[in-house]
């Protein structure tokens, strides 16, 4: 089987993983959601207070293992996100699919999200998802470059490899499209300093797989950082 036969059979297997893999609430999920699993997602901070001062367990899970917290995640809503941390709610918390709230933010490209997950406690380095991987090669591979940079101010690592064999810098390239945010990306991964030596299972580093991809922008940012 040629190379580029398997790459390009990973990359449809992949290219929708995020949104498949994480499974944000229903509608009909939502309209079913009693106590503070309603609470989190209408962002009624006071209902929250109320419910936990009541005793309602915060770890309470639903059908996916979605807390109070993950649903607050989910559906944006900061405060209600916030407060539930505040008051004790598992910041590192995984659900059905090994998603921590630091990540499903990083999916969502919600930075403001992102940044309350982070200082209510939920860890930028955390092993999520399915695929072994973390929040930062998440969002390399949608080339939400904010949200990389963002977890690289966090103290990510930066080259974690998952279960694909795959590093944020292999993945933003990959499974990238060679376009601005990608391009931003790799770029800000380079600039931190991740390791442009480490390579696919097959062999190859992340300047092999750019130039085999015609990402010509990528290869000079990964040739001017030395990259071979």
């Amino acid at each position: 089987m040629s190379y580029w036969f398997r790459l390009l059979s990973l990359a449809l297997l992949l290219l929708p993983l995020p949104a498949l893999a994480q499974i944000p609430p229903s509608a009909a999920e939502i309209a079913a959601y009693r106590g503070l699993h309603a609470a989190a997602a209408n962002g009624d901070t006071g209902e929250i207070d109320r419910l936990v001062k009541a005793g309602n367990p915060l770890e309470a899970h639903d059908a996916h293992r979605r807390t109070p917290l993950h649903v607050a995640a989910h559906l944006h809503r900061n405060e209600a996100a916030a407060l539930l941390m505040k008051l004790g709610a598992d910041a590192n918390a995984l659900d059905a699919q090994k998603y921590d709230i630091v990540t499903i933010a990083a999916v969502a490209d919600d930075v403001p999200m992102l940044k309350v997950a982070l200082a209510g406690g939920c860890k930028s380095g955390n092993i999520t998802s399915p695929y072994d991987g973390t929040a930062l090669i998440a969002a390399a591979h949608l080339g939400h470059d904010d949200v990389v940079r963002t977890l690289i101010a966090a103290k990510a690592p930066l080259d974690h490899v998952n279960n694909l064999h795959w590093t944020a810098t292999i993945e933003s390239i990959v499974l990238g499209n060679g376009g601005k945010r990608h391009i931003a990306t790799l770029e800000a991964l380079v600039k931190a300093g991740a390791n442009l030596a480490l390579a696919d299972s097959s062999g190859n580093t992340p300047l092999t797989l750019a130039k085999r991809r015609g990402y010509m922008e990528m290869v000079a940012i990964l040739e001017a950082a030395g990259a071979k």
